[in-house]
């Protein structure tokens, strides 16, 4: 089966919504103007590799937030508010995951993962709620304790400035009036997977380069590898980097102050916020109390 796109505006978008059942992203005026042009793309060409070299031709062709909205999960995760669910789709057979697309995400499978790893970290793309989630597994409980070191990752708490360089405040102060939002010593972080540049969806270990390799290096700078990587326009995402930042709603301007994980490099402004995680047994599940900070791309 191919899709033809050959189509303009939000009619595109309604294409890829009925072949995928996935939620568009919203589209600002004049941005459907960005969806001219003609491709014929195969539909488990563009899943399997369309996180590399087919995506950023999508991505020039339709669009950051059209293409966003092609890799948008379905609305309604279908497991309750709390479930957070594996999303593989289309890299079935690329993803460690891709066996459980849809099923609950477990404590146990990402370590079993994460010790494959020469660092020991790991990580998933999910779905929480309707929207995209990347879930990262992170040996912080064995590897506090030691001096840091290269390739020894665990989760650094830090100070966050804005897209101005101002101050925000640091990740310590902030837990320690809000501890049930984080708890590094369970060794795993969710981030909202949507980029803070355009609304795209980074992802993990979608594509191989030197921001992806399996290594670690401290600092939550742009060096090393065991970065989110966000293919429309390369920004890049610390998961180990703890911070507090500033972000606003772009359709009121309203702004909020969030706990997430730092910006390494790449055009988006700031870092992703952090969807606090609920543990049910080895269930991964998440709070739904603070999507007050999930609004910057509405």
């Amino acid at each position: 089966m191919s899709l033809n796109i050959r189509k303009t505006g939000e009619s595109i978008i309604g294409d890829f919504m009925d072949d995928m059942k996935l939620r568009p992203a919203p589209l600002s005026e004049g941005e459907s103007d960005l969806l001219n042009g003609s491709m014929s793309v195969n539909r488990r060409q563009f899943m399997r590799h369309g996180f590399n070299a087919a995506g950023g031709v999508l991505a020039a062709t339709l669009g950051a937030l059209g293409f966003a909205a092609i890799l948008m999960p379905p609305t309604g995760g279908g497991g309750g508010d709390s479930a957070v669910l594996y999303w593989a789709k289309g890299r079935e057979e690329e993803a460690w995951y891709g066996a459980k697309h849809l099923q609950s995400m477990s404590k146990s499978d990402f370590e079993a993962e994460a010790a494959k790893s020469n660092i020991g970290m790991s990580g998933a793309q999910g779905v929480w709620n309707g929207l995209p989630v990347i879930v990262n597994y992170v040996p912080h409980a064995e590897n506090s304790g030691s001096p840091v070191a290269d390739n020894s990752p665990r989760f650094q708490e830090m100070a966050g400035y804005d897209i101005g360089k101002n101050y925000v405040g640091h990740a310590t102060e902030f837990l320690l009036g809000n501890p049930e939002i984080f708890d590094p010593s369970n060794n795993l972080v969710m981030s909202f997977a949507r980029c803070t540049h355009l609304c795209c969806i980074p992802g993990w270990q979608l594509v191989s380069n030197s921001f992806t390799d399996d290594n670690w290096t401290p600092g939550g700078g742009d060096d090393g590898g065991s970065k989110m990587f966000c293919i429309c326009h390369s920004s890049r995402f610390d998961p180990t980097a703890i911070e507090v930042n500033r972000n606003a709603n772009r359709s009121t301007g309203a702004s909020f102050e969030y706990l997430g994980i730092r910006r390494a490099g790449g055009p988006a402004p700031v870092g992703l916020p952090i969807i606090p995680i609920i543990m049910n047994g080895d269930t991964i599940e998440a709070s739904t109390e603070y999507t007050g900070w999930l609004t910057y791309c509405d």
